[in-house]
Formats: C-alpha cells, structure tokens, sequence
C-alpha cells in the first residue's frame, strides 16, 4: 500500500477532486499555505494500492496545469535594513508536488 500526497493549487483541487472520487479513490483534503508566495493551496492525502499509483499520478497529471502569474517580490527577513520597494515578478503556480509513501500498515476503524 501507498500514501499519495499531493500538493495542488485551490484552482485545481475542485476538478481533480470530482475526478478521484468518481474513480472512487478515497482522499483527505488538507487546507495549506504555500511557504514561497504565501498562498492557498491544498494537500491531499491519497491512499492506495501499490498498482493504482500510477493511476492516481495521471488523473493529478490531467487536472492541475501550471500557469504565470504575476506576483509582487516576497517581503525581506526581518531585521534588514534599507528601504523595501516590492516589484512584480513572473511565477509559476498550479501543477502538483506530488510524494508517494510506502505504508507499513493501515488501520481502519
């Protein structure tokens, strides 16, 4: 057995969503927050059978599309000093992070 977890953007995760559990895949929604652009995103939590891994990979694959995105410059670490001005940068956002886990045992009560 495998845990997929997969990080995806909050545009994505509706779509891909309907998509798992129409291919009755069990998930668990996790809200988060990116560390980077400190934005919404959402971790899943998906477990499996070692030959539906693949499977999984591909729906994740079909449904989160990365995309730029304009964003202002991340704020510097406290204590710097001098004057912060914040300019627009050109970041990728959406895809997926996804890491597949080997599970030792599972229990469901």
């Amino acid at each position: 057995m495998k845990l997929v977890i997969s990080i995806v953007h909050d545009d994505d995760v509706h779509a891909l969503l309907e998509e798992l559990t129409a291919n009755h895949l069990r998930v668990t929604k996790l809200a988060t927050t990116g560390g980077f652009l400190r934005a919404g995103n959402t971790t899943l939590l998906i477990g499996v059978e070692d030959n539906e891994v693949d499977k999984v990979i591909e729906i994740i694959r079909n449904n989160c599309e990365s995309r730029d995105q304009i964003a202002t410059s991340p704020t510097p670490v406290a204590g710097a000093s001098g004057v912060f001005i914040p300019y627009p940068i050109d970041v990728k956002v959406g895809g997926a992070t996804v890491f597949v886990i080997d599970i030792e045992k599972y229990v469901k009560l």
